[in-house]
């Protein structure tokens, strides 16, 4: 139980409450002018630590600052190439605003203003602040809920005010099909048509494509083994396991056998199949106009619309859809997690199914003895 003494000071004499916090350690809090006021506070606390509730004062007083810096240090889990984007929302979107506050300083309404002045931007400001993408927006704002996710954890806060907050809605991005037509021109105008090919029909990532080694290919299956990812990570190439941190086996067609065993002539088991011209991890082809790289160069030539590396692995799943396979093999062979998301993403290549559902229906009403009541007189 909490007790009470009095002390005197120059302005009079002043209360300590001495209690116990729920890990068992003494602390105090003192400078009650009344002793009625001093019992309050001992009863709240008390009552505050029955119901799981008792929050320490000093412990509310963290900055979130060293909070976000100590969290963004435990996020190991995260591959190099989606911690790079979350280190630069935290250090300069996140950080700034919020990282000489208090956790208990902080309100749902601060909150939602934040969110609301990164979606609009402000072009009156010195410098003017641009609108940020909602994805930007979405991670930020995901930073600061996760790191108070701690402090109601760690007992620095009793809830966290930064949930319930309105966020901007993700628009996803249209994705670009390329016909076969397409994508063997593309291939024809490249500098590397073999690795065009080999992404647009067999679904990789770029990372994957640009790891294979010689000793991942089953020429006599037609398959390829994807157990590694090298991804750019600013200038450096991070090689680890793929995005979804499984190996898989994907097939590759036939007209494709020649020109990999080609790609492949003269070289050792641990060699790359698709390196640069320095013998290394092919890096990232950019789209950009102020960076004519030979993808972007190749688009340009072959007339096909404006799309990037990325965009062949839509095709991909586009000539897999048309060609009859079903979801679950479209999944892995592009690597999803499920394949709730290969649906989520492609649920446009599945369009023809509805009309394919509404026929089905129609026929078997048709068909059945029950179809002639429907049947006008």
């Amino acid at each position: 139980m909490a007790t009470i003494e009095a002390y005197e000071t120059v302005g009079g004499r002043r209360y300590r409450v001495r209690y116990r916090r729920p890990d068992r350690k003494q602390t105090d809090k003192r400078g009650f002018r009344t002793k009625r006021d001093a019992e309050a506070f001992a009863a709240t606390v008390e009552v505050s630590k029955l119901r799981g509730e008792f929050i320490d004062a000093t412990e509310a007083r963290a900055l979130i600052g060293p909070l976000g810096d100590a969290w963004l240090a435990r996020q190991t889990h995260l591959k190099p190439s989606s911690l790079r984007p979350v280190e630069s929302a935290w250090r300069t979107h996140v950080r700034p605003v919020w990282g000489n506050i208090a956790v208990a300083d902080i309100r749902k309404t601060a909150v939602q203003q934040w969110v609301s002045d990164l979606t609009k931007g402000d072009i009156t400001a010195v410098p003017a602040r641009k609108p940020k993408s909602a994805t930007l927006v979405i991670r930020a704002y995901g930073i600061l809920a996760a790191i108070l996710d701690d402090a109601v954890s760690d007992r620095r806060t009793l809830s966290n005010p930064a949930r319930g907050v309105s966020l901007p809605r993700k628009v996803r991005k249209a994705h670009v099909y390329l016909s076969h037509e397409q994508v063997h021109e593309l291939a024809a105008t490249s500098k590397y048509p073999t690795l065009i090919l080999l992404l647009a029909y067999c679904g990789l990532r770029w990372g994957e494509a640009t790891a294979l080694r010689v000793k991942h290919l089953d020429m006599l299956r037609r398959r390829l083994l994807v157990e590694e990812n090298a991804v750019q990570v600013g200038s450096v190439i991070e090689v680890g396991t793929p995005k979804s941190h499984k190996k898989r086996s994907v097939p590759f067609p036939k007209f494709l056998l020649a020109d990999i065993a080609k790609q492949c002539e003269g070289k050792e088991r641990e060699d790359l199949v698709f390196p640069g011209e320095d013998g290394k991890y092919l890096r990232l082809a950019r789209v950009h106009e102020d960076n004519m790289s030979w993808f972007a160069g190749a688009v340009k030539r072959s007339g096909v619309p404006r799309i990037t590396p990325h965009d062949l692995r839509h095709t991909a799943a586009s000539f897999s859809v048309s060609a009859g396979a079903n979801v679950k093999a479209v999944q892995r062979m592009l690597g999803h997690s499920s394949a709730a998301m290969t649906l989520d993403v492609y649920a446009d290549l599945f369009d023809e199914d509805l009309d394919g559902i509404s026929d089905a229906l129609d026929h078997a009403v048709s068909a059945a003895s029950v179809g002639r009541m429907w049947a006008r007189p």
